[in-house]
């Protein structure tokens, strides 16, 4: 009943409905895999998304089994956003070019849309994190200057396309932790501003389970999960379209002649 309330209020329909579902995953290049600190080089990305366009890839399968259409958009793969551990990933040009690019995406005939990354380049060890924190200590208040200086540019899609779901009234399942970073700023910019997202699942990435707890975004799914590629986000579509199955056709007690004493 809570899934469906929430697609009805989204939709602005008291029958909701997932004619067109759409599945985004953003790819992007990180510069600051040039120190040697992610497990995959840069052209993995190029490869993953190849895979994706020969229908190769776990998303491929999952989406089909869902009944949702996939999008695939690579961000200027051949230009990595710079290594944020000796300056900012994105000056304002480049992230707000990214978010407009997740922005543009979306259009206003969909009916749910589930964000997703490429994972490979974002496996970073500890000590670059740290490095870009303390270098970006000063831009921690503000969830776009931040956004910037440490993301890339799908994560700066991420946040575009669940940005225009909002503003189109359309519904939008989170995958893992990376797409949950990616939209926490949204959160930060207004208290509501992630009320039109659900999380589809909490990943096994660590940290994920706080940064839900933290957003008050309750997973559907916890299965342990850590593919990345909107996997987490696809499984939990047919959660949602059971849930409008059964809004949509569960006879009342009285409808079905039960006895409510």
């Amino acid at each position: 009943e809570t899934i469906a309330a929430w697609l009805a209020r989204w939709q602005g329909r008291d029958m909701p409905k997932l004619d067109r579902v759409k599945v985004f995953v953003f790819a992007g290049n990180h510069g600051v895999t040039a120190q040697g600190v992610s497990a995959y080089p840069a052209e993995v990305t190029v490869q993953m998304v190849a895979n994706f366009a020969g229908g190769g890839a776990a998303i491929n399968q999952l989406a089909r089994m869902a009944g949702a259409e996939l999008d695939v958009i690579p961000l200027d793969l051949d230009h990595p956003t710079g290594d944020f551990t000796q300056g900012p990933a994105m000056d304002e040009t480049a992230f707000l070019a990214a978010v407009s690019a997740g922005y543009d995406a979306v259009t206003k005939d969909l009916d749910l849309i589930c964000t997703g990354v490429d994972d490979a380049g974002l496996k970073r060890k500890v000590v670059a994190i740290e490095a870009g924190l303390q270098r970006h200590v000063a831009t921690l208040a503000d969830p776009l200057g931040i956004a910037a200086a440490l993301g890339g540019r799908e994560l700066a899609a991420i946040f575009g396309a669940t940005l225009a779901a909002r503003h189109l009234g359309i519904p939008v399942l989170l995958d893992g932790f990376v797409c949950t970073a990616a939209a926490a700023p949204l959160a930060k910019l207004h208290p509501t501003g992630l009320a039109h997202t659900i999380a589809a699942h909490v990943s096994a990435e660590s940290g994920h389970r706080g940064l839900l707890e933290a957003l008050s975004l309750p997973p559907l799914l916890d299965l342990g999960m850590r593919l990345g590629e909107g996997s987490g986000a696809c499984l939990a579509v047919n959660i949602v379209r059971s849930a409008l199955e059964c809004h949509a056709r569960m006879a009342s007690f009285a409808e079905a002649g039960v006895s409510e004493k």
